[in-house]
């Protein structure tokens, strides 16, 4: 289906993420235009383009200006704020305000989360939870949900299943995808199921990594990474058998520039569940810092294996900190 810029733009506020949509369009169906927007989002838009899109955002509890370049943009943030609202009291929303704009000037962003189906408590338990985090790390938190609301709003226009038909109007798949889009866990993770989702078709390998230089707050370049899996069936690796022959060597690459690694496996559909181990050769890049390499160590199920995992370390010379990514 040929979308245009507005249509994208509604979906996300980075007029680069738009133009890069069209370009990469016409899409055959909803998987297609949601692996595009991925591979576009986190490896084409730069940090401005992911600072316009926070900014075309109101903050939670207060509505959108209506003044935004897709009227479409405002319309769908009153209905996904719609849950927060009907839940909260005046003390609540006082207490959002407040928090939304320490937020703000901790961080320099507003306050982002996918806030469909969620009530004002959960918000602002997630607000405060959030408030901690070191800069860096919130920032990429921040692209992670506006990835998610991306998705959500290509629902409103996409079908999960099936395209509308070259011009046919989207509003003749409005209901049921918005039904659909308002249900997180059946749009974006609707790849939790052992079957692979409908048109699911892998753009990057299932496994990634990037480092970020906390101390510095930059990317780091040139830590030589290693991935691995455990390759014995008949049992689960323990704390103590780090040395362990067991351990299958899958590739290895070293960080770019923006702190990515490079291919460490292949780009295959179905990834096969069991416990993985991502090394970092910490050592070499900080020669006086506390580690002389780092290790992290994470388990994927059967159920899991259509998911993409994005395992990042944040790192300084004398401590580290890891999060699973999408």
């Amino acid at each position: 289906m040929a979308l245009g810029e507005e249509e994208f733009l509604a979906c996300c506020g980075s007029a680069k993420f738009a133009k890069l949509m069209v370009s990469a369009g016409p899409f055959s169906n909803y998987q297609e235009a949601v692996d595009a927007a991925r591979e576009i989002w986190f490896n084409k838009v730069d940090v401005n383009g992911w600072l316009e899109a926070f900014a075309a955002h109101p903050r939670i509890g207060e509505s959108p200006p209506q003044s935004h370049k897709s009227p479409t943009f405002a319309q769908w943030s009153k209905g996904e704020q719609s849950t927060a609202l009907t839940t909260a009291t005046d003390s609540t929303l006082q207490e959002l305000h407040e928090l939304n704009a320490r937020y703000w000037q901790k961080f320099g962003f507003v306050f982002l989360i996918c806030a469909s189906g969620r009530s004002t408590p959960e918000i602002l338990s997630e607000l405060k939870r959030r408030y901690q985090n070191r800069p860096i790390a919130e920032f990429e938190i921040a692209a992670q949900e506006q990835m998610k609301i991306t998705e959500l709003r290509l629902a409103k226009l996409l079908s999960p299943d099936t395209a509308a038909p070259s011009g046919a109007k989207i509003s003749s798949n409005m209901d049921m995808a918005t039904k659909a889009g308002e249900d997180r866990v059946t749009v974006i993770g609707g790849h939790l199921t052992p079957t692979p989702p409908p048109g699911h078709t892998r753009t990057r390998p299932p496994i990634t990594t990037h480092v970020l230089d906390t101390a510095a707050g930059r990317p780091a370049a040139g830590i030589e990474v290693r991935l691995e899996m455990w390759e014995d069936p008949q049992s689960r690796p323990l704390f103590h058998q780090i040395d362990s022959n067991c351990w299958k060597l899958l590739g290895s690459s070293t960080t770019d520039k923006d702190g990515r690694s490079g291919q460490l496996m292949s780009i295959s559909d179905a990834l096969n569940p069991g416990v993985y181990r991502i090394s970092f050769d910490t050592g070499k890049y900080n020669p006086e810092g506390f580690f002389p390499y780092t290790a992290i160590v994470f388990e994927i199920r059967e159920s899991q294996k259509w998911e993409h995992f994005h395992v990042p370390l944040l790192l300084s010379p004398f401590s580290f900190s890891t999060y699973r990514g999408s």
